[in-house]
Formats: structure tokens, C-alpha cells, sequence
């Protein structure tokens, strides 16, 4: 792999792939993923090309261009590596790779889909080497990191994490299991996939294959004697009615579902079959996240934003309480932005950050839960309560110069 790295970081990345081996090319594309910091990467054929491109921060970007004539050499030699079967091109397949590049043991799921030019390659890069991030270094600030561990030293009930795919749902999972993994109690997840191995806790992943379900899996775990089990998502009503009852019978659950607000999570469950006195009695702690790439501080630089866009932010400010706006001059509202240099790639972003909100089930909203959990009686709730949402702590991280207001738009409501 080091003949790799040095030819990945030449310079002329196009003429090195196209004159190397094909073995040694797809190690070139997958060191230059990841040297750049890739979290995906993305082979696919057109007309007369084949086009690499990688996700950088949650952004897809085009590094190579290739010829076509090589495209099926590639594919190959991927499969190979993920031992999928070459001679199935009419269907996708899926796999894994794991390779060791200086040292750290580094994860590729596979995937592969027949399109119409060819087929179509996306390796998903799992660092399993990376060290577990604390909530801190997600993004979390101090007063939602206190109401997360807070609600974590609950023996029992539920946890969930809400947001769209790539929301860094399972990272945060990951960290809360981190939080809670001790020598006295057993965890045990069931994922699809097992992304990160973590040392202490039991992990299972599902195989629909066989018939081995979210909801079959729960129930045989409900007979390992557990003390906290990690669902990867609540999908249907046969896994919401489990992680109710498992919920009610002193196990802490922590899992996803896919609702755009903390406040939509009780509507899903209760549209998935969920029994709203049970559901009451059982929900804990809601979470709704989603990531924004942070400013590169090495081309940050400040900026004016128009009178209409000043006026927005001023609005959203006005509903924040004091204890979230320390070190905030309202007085003096000041934005940044990254200009794009040699460290970020031009981007003008480096890295992401996690910005939520947190709904902590009180009296209250579990009387208002148990009755229907309508919206606008848990929003009338929650104003009673030191709560902000996921657009005003994304313009906290913006006004502290940790993101920009063009990321506050496009991952929230402002």
C-alpha cells in the first residue's frame, strides 16, 4: 500500500491510474479516498467514461475521470476483493473488504447496481481504527450533553435518534453505547451492518437472507439477559410493538427512525403501531440531528449577510434562551465563511458537525403522549422548556464561527 499512497499523492492522479495495473489502480482510487477524507466512494459508468467521485463532508465531488475501456477491469477487481460473484452483472450484489493501510484495520462495505452504461460501484470507507468520538467532539453543546447523560442513567426505557440517512444517527449511537459499555452490564446490538466493532459490547447484524429480521433478532435477544440493546432502526409494527414491550420490561433500548423533527417521532410510533399509554410510559429521550460541515479555519474570513437574511436570524435569536447564546453579542452579529485553500481542498469546509435538538420526556409531554401526543400540545410544552430547535443550535454553531449561514440553510428550516 505505500507504492499506492506515493502514487496517490504524485499529483497527476488521471495519468497514474491509466497506466498502472488494474490492481494497483483501485488501491491508487481507494488511498487517494482516503487521504482526502472520504466517506464514500462512487465508480460509475456514462456514455463514454467511467467517473470517480468521492463524498467529502456529505458532498459528492468528481476526482477522476477515466476511460471507459477499463471500467469493467475495475468493477472485477472490486468484486474480487469482496468476493462477490463476477459473472452476475443483471443484479446488484453486496460485500466487504477489509484491508490493513499502515497499520489500522480499515472496513469497505461493497455494493454493486447494473445500470444501463455498465454497473455502478459504491464503497462505503468504515475507519474501525478511528476512536469513538466523544458527544462533545460530535457537536453537542454543553447543556444537551447534560440532558443526554442525564437521561442515559435511566435503567430503562426508550432512546431514540431521529433524522434523515447520513445524519450521523450511528455515530451518536455509537458514543451513547460508548458512555454506557461498563463491565457490569451486557449490551447487545442488532445492526444492519455492523459498521464499528467496539470492544465490551455484543454486536449482531441482521441477515433478511435467512429470515433473520430486526424484529426476529429482538426477540432472541430479549433471551440473552440483556441490560441495554442498540436497535439500527424501528421500521415496521412488529419492531415498534418489541421495543415497547422490551422497553416496559426494565431494558434500556436506544434506536433510529426516520421523522425530520424530535417532535415527529411520537407520531411515527404511534402511526407504527405503538400504543400511546405504553408509549408514555416508555419514551425517554428524542434526538433529531443533522450534520453540517464546518468552516476551515485555515481560509476563514468574515462576512455580510443581506437585511431579509439578518431579520430571519434575528427572529430565531429572539426564541433562544440566554443560557445557549454565552459568548454571543447579539449586538453585534457576525458571520463567517471559509475562501478555500490548499488545507480543504478549495472547499472552504473541513470536517462536519453535529447539530440537534433534544426533546427530555417530562410529566407533561408523557400526560400529552399518553393522550395522542398531539403536535401542537408537545410544542406548546416545549416552550415552557429551555428547548431550541435544530435550525437555532445550527445558527449558534454559525454565529460562533464553527459553520456557515449557507449550511444553516440548507440543513434546516431557516
Amino acid at each position: 500500500f505505500g507504492d499506492a499512497r506515493a502514487l496517490a499523492t504524485a499529483g497527476k492522479m488521471e495519468e497514474v491510474v491509466k497506466s498502472a495495473p488494474v490492481s494497483k489502480m483501485v488501491l491508487v482510487i481507494i488511498r487517494h479516498a482516503i487521504d482526502g477524507r472520504s466517506s464514500d466512494i462512487h465508480i460509475e459508468p456514462t456514455g463514454k467514461e467511467t467517473k470517480v467521485r468521492y463524498r467529502i463532508d456529505g458532498m459528492l465531488r468528481t476526482s477522476l475521470i477515466l476511460p471507459k475501456y477499463i471500467h469493467a477491469a475495475i468493477v472485477a477487481r472490486i468484486k474480487v476483493l469482496a468476493n462477490l460473484k463476477l459473472d452476475e452483472t443483471r443484479k446488484p450484489q453486496d460485500g466487504r473488504i477489509r484491508l490493513t493501510i499502515e497499520n489500522r484495520d480499515i472496513d469497505f462495505r461493497v455494493s454493486t447496481l447494473p445500470l444501463y452504461e455498465g454497473e455502478k460501484v459504491v464503497i462505503r470507507i468504515l475507519d474501525t481504527s478511528e476512536a469513538i468520538p466523544s458527544l462533545g467532539n460530535l457537536g453537542f453543546n454543553d447543556i444537551h450533553i447534560g440532558i443526554i447523560k442525564r437521561g442515559i442513567q435511566r435503567p430503562h426505557g426508550l432512546f431514540l435518534l431521529t433524522g434523515p440517512t447520513g445524519s450521523g444517527k450511528t455515530t451518536t449511537l455509537y458514543t451513547v453505547l460508548n458512555l454506557l459499555n461498563q463491565e457490569g452490564v451486557n449490551i447487545i446490538t442488532l445492526e444492519d451492518p455492523v459498521e464499528y466493532y467496539i470492544s465490551g459490547i455484543n454486536q449482531s447484524q441482521i441477515n433478511t437472507e435467512v429470515g433473520y429480521t430486526f424484529a426476529s433478532g429482538l426477540r432472541a435477544i430479549l433471551r440473552q439477559d440483556p441490560n441495554i440493546i442498540m436497535l439500527g432502526e424501528i421500521r415496521d409494527e412488529e419492531t415498534t410493538e418489541l421495543v415497547v414491550h422490551a422497553s416496559l420490561t426494565g431494558h434500556m433500548v436506544l434506536s433510529t427512525l426516520h421523522t425530520n423533527s424530535a417532535i415527529g417521532a411520537v407520531p411515527r410510533l404511534i402511526d407504527l403501531g405503538a400504543e400511546p399509554f405504553l408509549l408514555s410510559s416508555v419514551l425517554n429521550l428524542v434526538i433529531a440531528q443533522r450534520l453540517a460541515r464546518k468552516i476551515c479555519p485555515d481560509c476563514k474570513k468574515e462576512f455580510d449577510i443581506n437585511p431579509v437574511l439578518l431579520k430571519k436570524v434575528k427572529s430565531q435569536l429572539a426564541d433562544i434562551p440566554e443560557e445557549y447564546l454565552k459568548g454571543i453579542d447579539k449586538s453585534k452579529l457576525t458571520f463567517w465563511k471559509g475562501q478555500g485553500c490548499a488545507h480543504c481542498g478549495n472547499l472552504g469546509y473541513r470536517g462536519r458537525i453535529a447539530a440537534g435538538e433534544i426533546i427530555e420526556i417530562n410529566a407533561v409531554l408523557s400526560d400529552i403522549i399518553s393522550r395522542g401526543g398531539k403536535t401542537e400540545e408537545i410544542k406548546a410544552e416545549l416552550k415552557s422548556q429551555k428547548f431550541i430547535t435544530l435550525t437555532q443550535d445550527c445558527l449558534i454553531k454559525a454565529l460562533k464561527g464553527l459553520t456557515t449561514l449557507d449550511e444553516v440553510i440548507r440543513v434546516s428550516q431557516l
